[in-house]
């Protein structure tokens, strides 16, 4: 069975992260979408609700026959993916300074755990400038993210920042 674990923060979830599950669900029998337990003073969900978003959002993606899980952890990321016998950690990258960045932590990653891939998937063309910051920070601001996250998500969002 092959098994990657895909780490974030997901806050919120987008529908860049989730093209890269469905595009990811083609490569492997198992995902776990792993939701980073951070310290994160300017969250704006917890971790228990992210989890739940996800959940909620994968059930609108095909994953064919590929299993997808949604967990949370902290800590090193290397030492999850060691507990939950993973074959790789699958990165988003965006543009060059997504790369640069993503580099540094699969070397470091690969230093920690050799016998761990990294695999890099690129961003859909649509999704290639969303972040979970960004789509917070638009919206907070008065600004539409509709078709940048679920519709669930975007609900979420406009109760927890008491949007009408």
């Amino acid at each position: 069975m092959r098994r990657a674990i895909y780490p974030g923060s997901f806050d919120p979830v987008t529908n860049g992260h989730l093209d890269i599950i469905e595009r990811g669900s083609k490569l492997f029998d198992e995902i776990i979408i792993a939701v980073l337990v951070n310290t994160e003073k300017e969250a704006l969900f917890t971790v228990d609700e992210r989890r739940g978003m996800l959940e909620e959002a994968l059930a609108l993606i095909a994953s064919g026959f590929c299993r997808l899980r949604v967990d949370s952890f902290q800590g090193l990321l290397m030492r999850y993916a060691v507990e939950q016998h993973a074959d790789a950690v699958v990165r988003g990258i965006r543009a060059i300074s997504d790369y640069e960045y993503e580099l540094q932590m699969a070397l470091m990653n690969r230093r920690q755990e050799p016998r761990i891939e990294t695999v890099f998937m690129m961003a859909a063309e649509a999704y290639s400038y969303v972040s979970s910051r960004l789509v917070k920070e638009v919206y907070s601001l008065g600004g539409t993210i509709e078709g940048l996250v679920p519709a669930t998500v975007e609900e979420r969002m406009r109760v927890k920042l008491h949007k009408s």
